[in-house]
């Protein structure tokens, strides 16, 4: 069985071989944790924003759909909370270049109390482990610690991840994450604003807004998808930490008192939906937040997370935000944001059921989870549900004569009306369907000598590689009846 860290780097290959994502600027060193979407990938990832847009704006009367603005009054961020409290401490190496966040480091502390100490990244100490082997120290005498456990007047003797040599850490720094620019010529504290680090924000600013124009009474939602900017001090992972990101958000506002009941049902629905998009059922678990470790607007938090190959992560997060935002708000714009409830005959501030998800990560468990290396047929398969795959179908000629090509253009010229197709003529068949196997196309339809005699086109179902016969006129119905 292959390492998590092997799978990993056979999966990024992959993505790059294939076009589904580039490091962004590759041709220049790239810039980290910034990436392309290639054909395959931007597919993907339409496909998936498309099947969640569905699920939550066309399948239901009660929730609406915005796209805000990524700029937006630099008061929202302050009502938010963002610009006073969104913040990290920072942990530089001089040596290195490199910066960490002070809770994401843990030390290997001697039992003795006298001797070097070796910080590495939360969950992977096997790098500093062989350090302190080649040092001929054994680990049992050490344990391990969180950095923020350890005075600072003990950061000299600090073996930092990347470096040889102790007492290269800095102090911990509070380091806000937005990411800040200026509007107007003249670059000065009056013209800053800033890329927004969640979309949230707009949906709130927005509810009367969206309210009055749909005429929705409560319980109803706001969705929206969007592109986030975060300055993240230790991204990484691929695309599951990025600095630029795509969000997937629903606010949904209820009356006080029926929170609870909204909140158990949302993290039910989310979860339901990703058997929708043919996710492992187990490699999803659901995580709890500790009260005492809730964010600043939340009265309870669980996070939907999934079983990567470098361990368990957080996929989505379901939130119950109370009244803050929209009370935030109403305090800072001195705007009206009660809700005038004509059955109960009383206006109340309402209450907020959040689901918040990112696109780019929801991309990352479609790749983890639908990479598969068949050893038995010597073929990488990626196993995407037909209705996120990127390219629904491939049409092949057997052969590039006796008509056989005209026929299979003509197969994908009915297709493309309504489905991404894939036409291919050159080597072998059986190459050219582990070409299709590697970028996950679920149904190959190929011509040959039977389909100049009587019509009919094989069908090969990627998974099982089991073929069929039907008939080419019914290609577009077997289709659809498959993939949408």
């Amino acid at each position: 069985m292959a390492k998590p860290s092997d799978t990993m780097k056979d999966l990024v290959g992959l993505c790059k071989r294939r076009g589904f994502i580039f490091q962004s600027s590759e041709i220049y060193g790239g810039i980290n944790s910034c990436y392309d979407y290639g054909p395959m990938g931007i597919e993907l990832k339409k496909n998936i924003k498309d099947a969640w847009w569905k699920s939550m704006v066309y399948e239901r009367d009660d929730i609406e759909g915005i796209d805000a603005s990524i700029l937006m009054h630099p008061r929202v961020w302050e009502a938010s909370g963002h610009v006073a409290g969104f913040t990290d401490p920072m942990i530089d190496c001089r040596e290195s270049k490199n910066r960490y966040r002070e809770d994401q480091l843990e030390v290997y502390v001697p039992t003795s109390g006298e001797g070097l100490m070796y910080a590495f990244p939360e969950g992977k100490p096997e790098a500093i482990a062989k350090k302190i082997k080649r040092a001929r120290v054994e680990l049992d005498a050490y344990e391990v610690k969180p950095l923020p456990d350890i005075d600072v007047s003990q950061y000299s003797r600090i073996v930092g991840p990347d470096t040889k040599e102790a007492g290269t850490l800095t102090e911990p720094r509070l380091f806000n994450l937005m990411f800040k620019t200026f509007m107007g010529p003249v670059e000065s504290d009056a013209n800053i604003v800033y890329l927004r680090p969640e979309t949230a924000q707009g949906i709130f600013v927005n509810f009367h807004n969206v309210r009055e124009a749909s005429r929705q009474k409560l319980p109803f939602g706001i969705a929206q998808i969007g592109k986030a900017f975060r300055n993240e001090i230790t991204p990484g992972n691929f695309i599951f930490r990025m600095r630029e990101f795509e969000q997937m958000e629903m606010q949904f506002f209820v009356k006080p008192g029926t929170d609870d009941d909204w909140f158990d049902q949302w993290k039910q629905m989310r979860l339901d939906w990703y058997e929708r998009v043919g996710i492992t059922k187990e490699k999803l678990r659901f995580h709890k937040h500790a009260d005492d470790a809730l964010a600043h607007y939340a009265k309870a938090a669980f996070d939907i997370e999934y079983e990567f190959p470098f361990g368990w992560g957080e996929l989505e997060g379901i939130h119950n935000r109370t009244d803050f935002d929209l009370a935030s708000h109403a305090e800072y714009s001195k705007k009206n944001l009660q809700y005038y409830d004509q059955e109960a005959q009383e206006k109340y501030v309402p209450y907020v059921v959040e689901t918040s998800t990112g696109v780019d990560r929801q991309i990352l468990t479609s790749l983890c989870d639908a990479y598969t290396v068949d050893e038995e047929n010597d073929r990488t398969v990626m196993s995407f549900h037909p209705r996120v795959a990127p390219m629904k179908a491939a049409v092949f000629p057997l052969v590039k004569k006796d008509g056989m090509p005209e026929v299979a253009h003509k197969i994908v010229a009915d297709l493309r009306k309504d489905f991404r197709v894939f036409y291919d003529e050159s080597g072998a068949v059986g190459r050219r369907y582990r070409r299709q196997d590697e970028i996950g196309t679920p149904y190959c339809f190929t011509v040959d000598t039977e389909t100049l005699e009587n019509g009919t086109v094989t069908v090969r179902e990627r998974d099982s590689m089991a073929q069929e016969r039907i008939s080419q006129d019914k290609v577009l119905d077997y289709l659809q009846d498959r993939v949408v």
